[in-house]
């Protein structure tokens, strides 16, 4: 999870891991309307600090992952336990960044996890879990659960 609740984001890479413009919406879109209702304050970082103490908080880009997974998220600079200084958030080309895609692997960086590793467990699929269900469709917002254990951690 981010290491505070002020969201700095970056999604400005440039060449093989530049988002087009499409996609640039698509998470300005989701983020003010499935975060910036949470207790997390979501801002635009146009200078984004990449290293060091107080980086960017996460950083969108678009590029391969591994695996069958059409989204990945990795924390860059661990602070602590499950704490993270930058996340990467990383998603397929072609028409992957949809709104439910996006809403899940920045539910990542926030500290969200899949329902099998929530507490209590939960279905992949159970519909509380929001963005967060295992897969995601394109449409499915972040939910009212998970905005609630947004706003008890931050």
């Amino acid at each position: 999870m981010t290491d505070n609740n002020q969201v700095y984001y970056y999604m400005n890479s440039s060449g093989s891991l530049e988002l087009e413009a499409g996609d640039k919406s698509v998470v300005r879109n989701m983020l003010a309307s499935q975060y910036s209702p949470t207790d997390l304050q979501i801002y635009y970082d146009s200078t984004p600090k990449l290293t060091g103490t107080g980086e960017t908080d996460i950083l969108y880009q678009e590029g391969d992952v591994p695996g069958s997974y059409n989204g990945y998220t990795w924390c860059d600079d661990p602070v602590a336990t499950y704490v993270c200084d930058q996340t990467v958030v990383r998603i397929e080309g072609g028409g992957y960044y949809k709104p439910g895609l996006s809403c899940h692997e920045t539910g990542h960086a926030v500290g969200l996890t899949h329902g099998a590793d929530a507490y209590p467990r939960r279905n992949q699929r159970d519909s509380i879990l929001g963005c967060m269900e295992t897969p995601t469709d394109d449409l499915t917002p972040l939910g009212a659960n998970q905005r609630n254990n947004i706003n008890a951690y931050y």
